[in-house]
């Protein structure tokens, strides 16, 4: 089967590293991948086997904003038709809002081979602060690309906002959880790295106003753990310099660390005494299966989207509600009193079984 994914970049993000582990299960599985990248970034190792291209744009004229969806589908359009001389795409699946709104206006893509997978709760991450004609006019855009379309959410959530909180009506849909390389994984955590041997706590994550850093602090000096805290990301340094302040308003100058996410956080997770997710709102959560899969204890905001969905059974320890004070509360029930993960909770996210998800949805437009 020839697969197509594309995406608006590959920076160090959850649905970036979705994209890169489905690309090569797929491939191991004996299908012919290409992925397109919208952009150049790239901050992850690209797995071997995938037809890898980008498909940048360099449009500087001052006009360019009003027409870069027709334009930049049009330079998609090009690189879609070139790579089908060799034969025509059986799927296709677009990934992230700005790659989707692309899509919606190619012109050589069949509509019925056309996937959206969404990774995030629109309701959230483009309506929570607009008002009045400004949230009509960004829930109509959002309605142009979805409406009567086919989507693959990843999370039970994702979808029930989509078609519940917006109203979209769709042609087809499922959610297939995020995939992960369990073997590669553990096998990449037992790296060696320079922290073995101490106590942390670690948030792997951008730096964005959603993963709610300040209140991870605010928690962090609450919990009273003596140990310190890793804050592992990339993101704009204004954001980054407003948490290092408050940091030293809290007297956590010397016991909190910013770095820069790293393509191989694994070995950070594996070594944590526990991985902290202190969000606003989560599509899914990649980080905590990642965790798991680590056996390494999660604690999680129980924020709208997927960690409810992840943390489940004696693993449910681990949600807090969206506060300062019981995430601290968790935070320290957890530090002390950590869960068992069984492997069955981990098996149950094996790349073989989702990507088999993924390849099924051509069956269903024959």
């Amino acid at each position: 089967m020839r697969i197509l994914m594309i995406i608006d970049g590959l920076p160090g993000g959850g649905a970036e590293k979705t994209v890169l582990t489905l690309s090569h299960g797929l491939v191991e599985m004996g299908h012919q991948v290409s992925l397109f990248s919208l952009r150049g970034v790239c901050d992850y190792t690209l797995p071997e086997g995938v037809d890898y291209q980008v498909v940048q744009d360099h449009c500087k004229k001052p006009w360019r904003k009003l027409t870069e969806l027709c334009r930049r589908a049009r330079q998609l359009d090009n690189a879609i038709s070139k790579a089908q001389e060799k034969g025509k795409f059986d799927i296709v699946f677009s990934h992230l809002h700005k790659t989707d709104r692309i899509v919606a206006h190619t012109r050589v893509l069949d509509r019925n081979k056309i996937w959206y997978c969404v990774h995030g709760m629109f309701s959230f991450s483009y309506l929570r602060n607009r008002q009045g004609m400004s949230r009509w006019f960004k829930r109509a855009k959002i309605r142009h690309v979805y409406e009567n379309g086919q989507v693959v959410a990843v999370s039970n959530a994702v979808l029930h906002d989509l078609t519940v909180n917006l109203g979209i009506h769709l042609k087809r849909h499922t959610v297939i959880h995020n995939p992960f390389d369990i073997a590669d994984i553990q096998r990449l955590a037992d790296a060696p790295f320079d922290r073995e041997g101490q106590n942390y706590i670690i948030h792997v994550g951008r730096f964005h106003e959603h993963k709610r850093h300040d209140r991870l602090l605010r928690a962090f000096a609450k919990s009273g753990i003596e140990c310190q805290l890793v804050m592992m990301g990339n993101g704009h340094h204004k954001q980054i310099e407003r948490l290092k302040t408050l940091a030293a308003e809290l007297g956590l100058t010397d016991r909190v660390q910013f770095r820069q996410f790293v393509p191989n956080p694994y070995p950070w997770i594996k070594n944590a005494r526990q991985l902290v997710l202190s969000s606003d709102c989560e599509g899914f959560g990649n980080v905590l299966v990642e965790a798991i899969i680590c056996q390494t204890p999660a604690v999680s905001t129980r924020c709208p989207g997927g960690p409810s969905e992840i943390l489940t059974g004696q693993l449910a320890r681990g949600l807090s509600e969206m506060s300062d004070d019981a995430l601290a509360s968790t935070m320290l029930d957890v530090w002390q009193n950590p869960p068992v993960i069984d492997n069955s909770t981990i098996s149950a996210y094996g790349i073989e079984a989702i990507c088999q998800q993924y390849t099924a949805l051509a069956d269903t437009q024959r």
